[in-house]
C-alpha cells in the first residue's frame, strides 16, 4: 500500500512534538497540519517544519485536506474535540486519557460509530514491540505462572502550581488522570494474557491518594483484584519520583523492566530490554529496536483507517480495553474522594462538545396526558444508576435533544442522588418549566399519609424546585384507608406543590377504584395516573417486594375503560426480549423467575417474527406495543448508555396497527 494518511494534530505541545517525530518515521502517516489557537507563536513553523500552522480547531477539522486528527490538548478537552471530529468525518487518536471518565469516552466512541470514523486511545507502549515480546514470555512460561504484578508511573514537580495543568482541578490534574492509566493498562494486559484475552477487567479496585489544596492526587495507589486471583498493585504520582519499573512476580521467577512505559528510554528511543530474574540469575532480553517510541502507534493507526477499520487491534487499546481502563481510574478516583471542578454542574453547564442545548424536539413526540397542563413526551427517562453529574448529564442532555422531556425520579433512588443529579441539570441547563418531573415517595416500610409532606419536601429541596408535575406513592399500605392517602396528596395539590396528575405506583386497581370514588365524595382532587409494570410480557412474580403489574387482560381493559394514564415500568420486560432470554437459557434467575412461562414465550417468539418483518429487532417491538395501548400509556426506559437511549428510540420507526397489537398477545 502507497496510501499515506494525512494528519493534523490540535494543539502544539510537548507530546505533539513526540507524536511529530513518530509519524515522520510511520510508513503510512505524514504530518500536513497542525492547529493552535496562537498560530503567531514565534518558532511554531521551525518546530513543525513542512506542516500547515492552522488559526484555531476548527479550522483544521474542516481542512478537506486532513484525514486524520491527533488531538494533544489538555485533558479536558480530549473528549470535546474528538465528538467534533467525528461530526467532520475525521479520524482521531487522542492522547491518553481519551476522555475523564468512561461514560465520557463511552460518547466519544458512540459519535464514531455513528461516523464510521477510527478513534483511538494514544498509549504509545502498547503497540512497541516490547509488549509483543513481554505477552510472549509470559505465554512461553517463562517466569511459572503469573501471580502478582506491581507497576508504577510517577515523577516529581518539585512544587505545588495550582494553575498548572497537572494539579488544577479545573484541568482535571493529577497522577491519575496523567500517568496512572498506564499501570493500570499494563495490569489488565497481563491479566487478560494469562486468561487467554486480550485484556481482563478487575472484579475490585480499592484506591487511595495523597490530595494537594486543589483536591488532586499529587500521589497515588491502588490494588486491583482479579477474577483469576490475580493482584496487581499499581502507584502514580506528579510529586514522587517512583521507580517507574514494572514487575511481574510468577512462581518461578519475576520479569522486571525498567521504564517500561518508553520501553527503557525516552519519547525519542527505546530498545525494549526486558530482566527474566530466575533462580538468582539475570537473563536480559531485547527487541533492540531503535525506531521512535511513537512511530508505532501512528503507523498502527494509519494502518487501521486505510483497512477501514474503527479501532485498534489488540495489543493496542481496542474501544472495550480503553472503557475498561477508564472504569479502573472512575473506582480509583471515587475512592480518593476526587471529583474535578470542571465536572460539577456549576461549571459543566454546557453539552459534553461544549455546545449550549438544543431544543427539546427530536425523534420523541410530544403527547397531552390528562390532568397535566404541558405537552409531555411519549417516554419517560430513568437514571437512576448514575452517581455522578458529569455521567448524568450525558444521558440526560441526549435525551432532551432528541424530544425527550418525562424525567423519572424518587426519594428513595441512590438514597436521594437521583433527585440531586436532576436537579443540578435542570438548574444549569435552565430548563425546569419545560420539563415534566415525575416525583415518587411513601416506599416501603415507610407508606403512611404523613411521610408524603415530609418526603415531598426534601424531595423538593434536592430537586431544587418548588413543585413536581406528577406524583406516585411509590407503594400502598392496604392497612391505611385509602382516603388518609388521597387528602395527604390533595392537600400537596392545592399547595402547588403537585401541578398535575397524582396516583399511586404498584397499586392494584381496586385500590385505586377506592381512591377515586373517596374523591368524588369528598370533593378531592381524583388520582388520575398510575405507575405500575407493564409489558407485551406479563410479569408472573413480583421483581421487587410490593411491585403490582397491569399488563394481566382485566387489568388491560380496567385502564382502557378509565383512561387512566400508566406510566409503565420495566416496559420492554428487564431483557426478556433480547438475547439474554431463551427456553435454554436459564442462568439468569430474575428472568426466569419473572417472566418465563409458555404465553410469555409466544409473544416473544411473535416480536422476533414481525420484527424480522419489519427490519427490527424484538425489543424495539416491545416498546412500540407499550407505545400503542388504547389507553394513555408512557414506558418508563432506563438506557445507561447513549447507544441504548438510541436504540431504544427505533421504536417510534414501528407504528403498530390494532391487529398487530392483539397477535403479539395471543397469536
Amino acid at each position: 500500500m502507497s496510501q499515506k494518511i494525512r494528519w493534523g494534530i490540535i494543539g502544539p505541545g510537548s507530546i505533539a512534538k513526540a507524536f511529530r517525530d513518530g509519524v515522520k518515521q510511520a510508513e503510512h502517516g505524514e504530518l500536513v497540519a497542525i492547529a493552535t489557537r496562537n498560530p503567531g507563536k514565534p518558532g511554531l513553523a521551525e518546530e513543525f517544519p513542512g506542516a500547515r500552522i492552522l488559526d484555531g480547531y476548527e479550522s483544521l477539522l474542516a481542512d478537506k485536506d486532513v484525514d486524520a486528527v491527533y488531538i494533544a490538548v489538555p485533558h479536558t478537552l480530549h473528549a470535546e474535540w474528538a465528538i467534533k471530529a467525528a461530526e467532520a468525518g475525521k479520524h482521531v487518536l487522542v492522547e491518553k486519557p481519551l476522555a475523564l471518565s468512561e461514560h465520557e469516552e463511552d460518547a466519544v466512541f458512540h459519535a464514531h460509530k455513528k461516523a464510521g470514523t477510527f478513534a483511538g486511545e494514544a498509549f504509545m507502549y502498547r503497540l512497541h514491540p516490547q509488549t509483543a515480546q513481554l505477552i510472549d514470555l509470559i505465554n512461553s512460561g517463562a517466569i511459572g505462572e503469573v501471580r502478582m504484578i506491581q507497576s508504577s508511573f510517577g515523577f516529581n514537580m518539585g512544587r505545588f502550581q495550582p494553575q498548572h495543568r497537572l494539579f488544577a482541578s479545573a484541568l482535571a490534574g493529577g497522577g491519575i488522570m496523567d500517568v496512572g492509566g498506564y499501570p493500570v493498562s499494563m495490569a489488565r494486559l497481563v491479566a487478560g494474557v494469562i486468561s487467554g484475552k486480550p485484556f481482563a477487567d478487575p472484579v475490585k479496585v480499592s484506591g487511595t491518594a495523597r490530595l494537594n489544596a486543589e483536591g488532586t492526587d499529587d500521589c497515588a495507589a491502588a490494588i486491583l483484584t482479579f477474577e483469576n486471583g490475580l493482584i496487581a498493585e499499581v502507584s502514580c504520582a506528579v510529586m514522587a519520583n517512583l521507580d517507574n519499573v514494572l514487575r511481574i512476580h510468577g512462581s518461578e521467577g519475576r520479569i522486571e523492566v525498567p521504564d517500561f512505559w518508553f520501553a527503557g528510554g525516552n519519547r525519542d528511543q527505546g530498545l525494549g530490554k526486558i530482566d527474566i530474574v530466575k533462580g538468582g540469575k539475570t537473563e536480559t532480553v531485547s527487541v533492540n529496536e531503535t525506531a521512535h517510541v511513537y512511530s508505532f502507534e501512528a503507523e498502527a493507526a494509519s494502518l487501521a483507517i486505510i483497512e477501514g477499520r474503527s479501532e485498534f487491534s489488540a495489543p493496542g487499546m481496542t474501544w472495550a480495553d480503553s472503557k475498561g481502563n477508564a472504569r479502573v481510574l472512575d473506582a480509583w478516583r471515587r475512592d480518593a474522594g476526587i471529583e474535578f471542578s470542571v465536572e460539577t454542574y456549576q461549571n459543566r453547564t454546557k453539552t459534553l462538545d461544549n455546545r449550549t442545548l438544543g431544543p427539546n424536539e427530536g425523534v420523541i413526540p410530544k403527547r397531552s396526558i390528562p390532568g397535566l397542563g404541558k405537552q409531555a413526551s411519549a417516554v419517560a427517562l430513568g437514571f437512576e444508576d448514575f452517581r455522578t453529574f458529569a455521567s448524568g448529564a450525558i444521558l440526560l442532555d441526549a435525551f432532551w435533544e432528541r424530544g425527550g422531556n418525562i424525567f423519572d425520579t424518587a426519594f428513595v433512588y441512590g438514597a436521594g442522588y437521583t433527585e440531586k443529579l436532576f436537579g443540578q441539570w435542570q438548574k444549569s441547563r435552565g430548563v425546569r418549566e419545560q420539563a415534566v418531573l415525575i416525583g415518587k415517595g411513601a416506599h416501603s416500610p415507610l407508606v403512611y399519609p404523613d411521610v408524603i409532606g415530609k418526603q415531598l419536601t426534601q424531595s423538593l429541596d434536592r430537586l431544587q424546585t418548588d413543585y413536581v408535575d406528577i406524583y406516585f406513592m411509590h407503594r400502598d399500605n392496604t392497612d391505611v384507608p385509602v382516603g388518609e392517602f388521597v387528602d395527604a396528596m390533595d392537600a400537596e395539590v392545592k399547595a402547588g406543590r403537585i401541578r398535575g396528575p397524582f396516583g399511586g405506583s404498584n397499586w392494584t386497581k381496586e385500590r385505586m377504584d377506592e381512591a377515586i370514588a373517596y374523591a368524588e365524595r369528598a370533593g378531592k382532587t381524583k388520582p388520575m395516573a398510575l405507575s405500575n409494570n407493564f409489558a407485551l410480557a406479563e410479569m408472573l412474580e413480583p421483581i421487587w417486594a410490593g411491585c403490582v403489574t397491569a399488563a394481566t387482560p382485566d387489568f388491560k381493559q380496567w385502564l382502557i375503560d378509565r383512561q387512566v394514564t400508566n406510566f409503565s415500568w420495566s416496559s420492554q420486560a428487564r431483557g426478556f426480549f433480547t438475547d439474554r432470554a431463551g427456553r435454554d437459557k436459564t442462568e439468569n434467575e430474575e428472568l426466569v423467575r419473572c417472566w418465563y412461562n409458555e404465553q410469555n414465550f409466544g409473544r416473544r417468539d411473535r416480536a422476533i417474527q414481525l420484527g424480522k418483518e419489519l427490519g427490527h429487532s424484538p425489543i424495539h417491538i416491545a416498546l412500540a406495543y407499550v407505545l400503542a395501548q388504547p389507553f394513555p400509556s408512557v414506558p418508563l426506559i432506563g438506557p445507561r448508555r447513549l447507544e441504548e437511549l438510541e436504540d431504544s428510540l427505533k421504536a417510534f420507526d414501528i407504528k403498530l396497527t390494532p391487529q398487530q397489537v392483539s397477535w403479539l398477545e395471543n397469536g
